[in-house]
């Protein structure tokens, strides 16, 4: 499996809507933190993170991770502090 692409050492921090959404793994899209495709081309077709379908139940605030090496995907677990 090819390794992520960091995107940034933060989490993206963004107020969501209840819905579905697709978190990109591999770090390779433009349109970050959502998946845009770009991960066939970066050769992470069917990996299990890109995409990943994230079911948001409810309004609020969520820390999408961006470095993409967090153990609790989609969601920034501090990981990006110690790459």
């Amino acid at each position: 499996m090819p390794e992520p692409k960091v995107a940034q050492k933060a989490p993206i921090v963004m107020d969501m809507k209840a819905g579905t959404y697709y978190w990109c793994g591999c770090g390779h899209s433009a349109t970050q933190p959502f998946c845009d495709g770009a991960h066939k081309a970066a050769g992470f077709e069917g990996e299990e993170n890109c995409p990943r379908k994230v079911e948001i139940k409810e309004d609020g605030k969520v820390p999408w991770c961006a470095c993409k090496h967090t153990k609790m995907a989609p969601w920034c677990d501090g990981t990006h502090t110690k790459i």
